[in-house]
């Protein structure tokens, strides 16, 4: 055995070394090879033109840049259910190489926890969560002559506030703080929208909204705000990441552990406001790399720029960290569950 012999076997080593790096797919160049001249399909739970499908078509006109291969991405809307259509999809047809991912309703993870499961065939823990925009503090907003200013006034002056049906945010909300705080209040449903309820808070038909969108209110209603027309008087949500002075935090309320508990059920999909989820089992190195592109697009100068000029949110929530929420909440034991459910029930 010379020189040649253990020359020819380094090399060998070496080949093999090199091979095991060409082939793994957690690399660059597979990675590269895999998506180049393919195309990756966000499928949108909604019909053209509202929040969601502008969310995904904006992310679509810049993801492509930041995914090994730079594969042209591109959005299919899928309506039907609320969104329910989409999320089915997912998680039983579509392919889960990590070609396609979608976004739909932020509150349909909770809901088979929360007891609504007709049409449902999905389990959200398993869904490969990419991430989310942002997540969508809400509040509650009062028109000034209403005389309710503070968290206070809430518990002891009776009040309305508007709805747009049992499923929506703006009716789940105050349903919840009726039921578990035992405050005077009524809920006046069956809005069509958000501009019609809030004429109606500016004719005096309702005093106001619990479940108002901080976006929405920023970029639609602003003036309202500014010219103290309406004042904020409780935040609803997992975490204060408004800061607005004086302005209390809906889980600080309570230091009871189960209601604490029941409340981060109940708001979690305020954290998950624009998620963005692909098919279970996509492999963790495919799982990885949209992951990091969607939060590389997160950090893009000009995807930032084209969100400012839409007025659109930005606070974005990592795939591990809606992942881990989402795994959380569906941990909580029956009787915590229990108590979110029946927070939610409007009033017979």
């Amino acid at each position: 055995m010379g020189i040649g012999f253990f020359r020819r076997r380094l090399l060998a080593a070496a080949a093999a070394l090199w091979a095991s790096f060409a082939v793994s797919p957690g690399h660059a160049a597979p990675a590269a090879d895999f998506y180049k001249g393919r195309v990756v399909q966000i499928l949108v739970g909604f019909t053209p033109g509202g929040g969601y499908d502008l969310y995904a078509r904006v992310l679509a006109r810049h993801m492509g840049r930041h995914i090994p291969g730079r594969p042209a991405v591109v959005v299919q809307n899928m309506p039907g259910a609320g969104s329910l259509k989409a999320a089915n999809y997912l998680f039983n047809v579509a392919p889960k190489d990590g070609t396609v991912f979608g976004t739909f309703d932020r509150g349909l993870p909770m809901e088979r926890l929360l007891g609504r499961t007709e049409g449902e065939q999905f389990d959200a823990t398993k869904f490969t969560w990419i991430g989310s925009v942002t997540d969508e503090p809400a509040v509650c907003g009062f028109a000034a002559r209403s005389g309710i200013r503070t968290w206070q006034d809430m518990k002891t002056k009776p009040f309305k506030v508007g709805g747009a049906g049992a499923t929506a945010d703006d009716e789940i909300y105050p349903n919840m703080l009726r039921n578990m705080f035992h405050l005077p209040l009524r809920v006046i449903s069956g809005y069509p929208g958000r501009a019609e309820l809030v004429l109606s808070i500016q004719r005096g038909e309702i005093d106001g909204l619990c479940g108002w969108s901080w976006s929405s209110l920023m970029s639609r209603d602003k003036n309202l705000l500014d010219s103290k027309q309406i004042t904020v008087a409780l935040q609803l949500g997992v975490e204060n990441t408004l800061g607005l002075p004086g302005v209390p935090l809906v889980g600080d309320l309570t230091a009871d552990p189960k209601q604490k508990a029941a409340l981060k059920l109940i708001f979690s999909r305020l954290t998950i406001a624009r998620p963005f989820a692909a098919p279970p089992g996509v492999a963790p190195e495919r799982t990885k790399l949209l992951r990091d592109a969607f939060d590389a697009t997160m950090q893009d100068p000009e995807f930032l720029a084209e969100m400012k000029k839409l007025a659109l949110e930005v606070r974005p929530q990592p795939g591990a960290k809606v992942e881990r929420l989402v795994r959380e909440v569906y941990t909580y034991p029956a009787d915590v569950v229990k108590l979110a459910a029946e927070a939610i029930k409007p009033a017979r």
